[in-house]
């Protein structure tokens, strides 16, 4: 079985999507797929990455094709339209990931003109979030002419959380639903690297994480203003702030750290990965994702996999798992209710373990690569067969 992935960037700077597809390339090539993965050159915003364009690249186990973005908005590609009419009958099966973005409706209708079928993964765009946020009105007549029929039409669509697909059926459109929750790698327990933490400095004092991409959605104001509120209560908390974003609003965010007064208690540490992230993993008693809105929550399941509790916005798809196994809480997203949460996780050493223990055994049974890789399998499978 020969899969064709599609993505608009493959950029650290876009974080969870990026994540999400190294990860699925590898399971699927556990599974005996053969993948491949067509996309831009775009590194973030009026960025190029700079690797060949229009050559195969042998990257994470997967062949990548790079072809050069024209424009920052939709990113717009000539040369992968050209490229995906003339290859697409090469594929069993393509897997769309984004919506409203130039390479979706270029390789589904692409797809559908060669009779090779396709499964499109939304990437919460179709939740009440994403469809209200940046260009409501454009959203919605792309929607009408271009997103919906593509959905209807498509073999399957993929969502990673019962959630994800609970809001996208408000819209209304006829959908062969397909859900299949990320994956993450799981294992034994994170230890720091073999020069030691990186946050060894922290000195053993209380630590709170946050490891995702910066942006607005992720509530990093009101995760600012909790620990400012717990500053009394909790004088030795630190947080790391673990992720980029743009630069004026990383700054606001330092701003607002200055302003409350907590700025000594916050780490900023930009993007890490590898040994560093593990190190911040090590480091940390609780992972906090207090976002408004997550598809899915990549980051908050690799927590759990490194055994950190997890307290997270109800928001995030993944919560209501989260607190059905006792591995942490869900609130809502504001300051108040973000400190009331904190303050019950780290009431004592024993939940903590407790929660530990039940964060390690929900990613290893439900979030496993192994397992999703599987299931993309079965459903390609299906597919294929039908």
């Amino acid at each position: 079985m020969k899969v064709l992935h599609v993505i608009p960037s493959l950029s650290r700077a876009h974080g969870g999507p990026t994540t999400a597809l190294e990860l699925m390339e590898r399971a699927l090539a556990a599974q005996g797929v053969s993948v491949e993965t067509a996309t831009t050159d775009d590194d973030g915003a009026g960025g190029h990455n700079g690797k060949a364009c229009g050559q195969p690249l042998q990257e994470n186990g997967a062949l990548h094709w790079y072809f050069s973005k024209a424009l920052e908005f939709y990113k717009p590609s000539p040369a992968f339209a050209r490229w995906i009419a003339r290859n697409v009958h090469h594929y069993d099966l393509v897997h769309i990931h984004a919506l409203f973005s130039f390479t979706t409706p270029v390789a589904a209708w692409a797809a559908r003109r060669a009779g090779v079928p396709y499964v499109v993964r939304p990437l919460g765009t179709l939740n009440g979030y994403g469809m209200n946020r940046r260009r409501p009105w454009l959203k919605a007549r792309s929607m009408r002419f271009i997103e919906g029929p593509l959905l209807r039409q498509a073999a399957a669509v993929h969502f990673t959380s019962e959630e994800e697909a609970a809001e996208a059926r408000q819209l209304g459109i006829a959908m062969k639903e397909a859900i299949i929750p990320l994956g993450v790698e799981t294992g034994a327990a994170v230890s720091p690297g073999p020069n030691g933490s990186r946050f060894a400095g922290l000195g053993g004092a209380p630590c709170v994480l946050f490891l995702s991409r910066l942006d607005a959605k992720k509530n990093v104001e009101g995760l600012l203003d909790a620990v400012a509120l717990l500053k009394d209560e909790m004088p030795g908390l630190r947080l790391l702030v673990a992720g980029d974003g743009l630069p004026d609003y990383v700054a606001s965010l330092r701003a607002r750290a200055q302003s409350l007064g907590i700025s000594g208690q916050v780490t900023w540490t930009g993007h890490i990965e590898g040994a560093t992230k593990a190190d911040a993993f090590a480091a940390a008693d609780v992972f906090v994702l207090p976002s408004f809105s997550e598809n899915f929550g990549i980051a908050a399941a690799e927590a759990l996999a490194a055994g950190l509790p997890c307290l997270l916005g109800e928001g995030v798809a993944i919560a209501k798992d989260v607190v059905a196994a006792g591995a942490g809480a869900a609130v809502s997203p504001d300051p108040q209710s973000v400190a009331d949460g904190l303050r019950r996780i780290m009431a004592s050493n024993e939940g903590l373990v407790r929660m530990s223990t039940n964060a390690r055994r929900l990613a290893q049974e439900r979030f496993s690569t192994q397992a999703m890789g599987a299931s993309l399998k079965q459903l390609y499978t299906g597919i294929l067969n039908r």
